[in-house]
């Protein structure tokens, strides 16, 4: 279901025996935030999927008079990202100075449920200081969507709200698919300037849209509404494919650029891989196992609500550096203590290298707290805290 106040009245109509799954909004989410984080999409899959470790919600009577930040650093085998207060409402990533009353139970990510086992406060994680390192100022960020859809408009408008002022977006659509008029209105606040290209599909239009100028990204959308899943997937994937060639040849003048693309049909996802794309999104796979996660707990329907929500907190694959020098080893706990100091909370880290070969092997959710990890340039943490612009 993709109606917000349809959803709502759904679940209100029903006392909240019915909940309302919008899809459309977390794969449009996911999608915006994967053309911005590398790994992301591959992290949120990992999450939802029943294969690893999943969401539980936990009931740890040690924890009453502790505070936030000291039940980050209480479970060695668990990764706390939000707590559920006595009267049900579900906060993630509160402040670290939030005392924890008796009735609030924890949101923590786990193999299992009898995994959240409380180890005692970390201490000398806990008190150590730590020193916040500056971010620095995000530069204008540049990125071509090739296809478009209602999703793209939903990716774009949650794009909007993060992008740096200055950024730009170029879109590259099939004039039989979509109607020029409807691009030409397009509109994304002040942020962000929209330019477009509607073309017949010819390989070198696709070449003098690409080397108009240094993309960050390049995002390829299915052509949802104009023709079938089927279709739009395979054009989809033969895009992917003439990118990548488009990047290798030489003397073309486009660069090789981070490619994100959304599949809609996950029975065509490992065909997809094969074209080298850095991000997929899997919008079916994505729908049906959210679908799955709040079928098996309902009491989760309003933690991925916040998780997918623009508002609030949200996952994050953010630059290692940020954390931590590159070239030395480190203990998770340390990483979960500085997250900590920036307001998050750290869930587990991405390599560069593990990435390669398939996005999701660079991935490792919940690690340990004793894990030493030797964070390499282009590795990232990933945490659930508020957005970076």
């Amino acid at each position: 279901m993709d109606d917000e106040n349809t959803a709502e009245a759904i679940t209100t109509a029903t006392n909240g025996q019915v909940i309302a799954v919008r899809s459309q909004n977390v794969i449009a989410r996911v999608t915006a935030q994967a053309s911005r984080q590398p790994g992301l999409a591959a992290v949120t899959l990992d999450l939802l999927d029943f294969a690893g470790d999943e969401i539980y919600i936990s009931a740890i009577p040690e924890l009453v008079g502790k505070t936030y930040g000291e039940a980050l650093l209480s479970f060695n085998e668990a990764s706390v990202i939000g707590l559920v207060d006595p009267r049900g409402a579900a906060m993630l990533n509160p402040a670290a100075s939030t005392k924890i009353e008796r009735g609030t139970k924890v949101i923590a990510i786990a193999l299992d449920d009898d995994k959240i086992v409380y180890s005692g406060v970390r201490k000398d994680m806990a008190t150590k200081k730590v020193v916040k390192k500056a971010s620095g100022k995000s530069k204008p960020e540049h990125l071509l969507f090739i296809g478009w859809s209602s999703m793209g408009r939903a990716v774009v408008t949650e794009l909007a709200q993060f992008l740096p002022t200055g950024s730009t977006v170029h879109i590259v659509a099939e004039s039989r698919h979509v109607d020029p008029a409807e691009l030409k209105a397009l509109k994304f606040g002040k942020n962000i300037k929209v330019t477009f290209a509607s073309v017949s599909g010819d390989i070198d239009e696709l070449i003098a849209a690409a080397s108009k100028k240094k993309y960050n990204e390049v995002v390829i959308l299915g052509y949802r509404e104009a023709i079938s899943e089927a279709e739009a997937d395979s054009q989809t994937m033969l895009t992917m494919l003439q990118m990548n060639q488009l990047f290798e040849a030489k003397g073309n003048g486009v660069e090789p650029t981070r490619l994100v693309a959304e599949i809609l049909d996950s029975r065509k996802a490992e065909l997809a891989r094969v074209a080298a794309v850095d991000d997929m999104v899997v919008s079916d796979n994505l729908a049906a196992l959210l679908i799955a996660q709040v079928s098996e707990n309902p009491a989760l329907a309003p933690v991925f609500d916040d998780l997918f929500d623009a508002d609030g907190a949200s996952i994050s694959v953010n630059a290692i550096e940020t954390y931590a020098p590159v070239g030395k080893a480190i203990e998770f706990a340390e990483l979960v203590a500085i997250g900590k100091a920036h307001g998050e909370s750290v869930i587990g880290y991405r390599t560069l290298e593990g990435s390669k070969k398939l996005a999701s092997s660079g991935v490792k959710l919940n690690p340990a707290k004793t894990t030493k990890f030797k964070p390499a340039k282009g590795d990232g943490l990933i945490v659930v805290g508020e957005l970076r612009h």
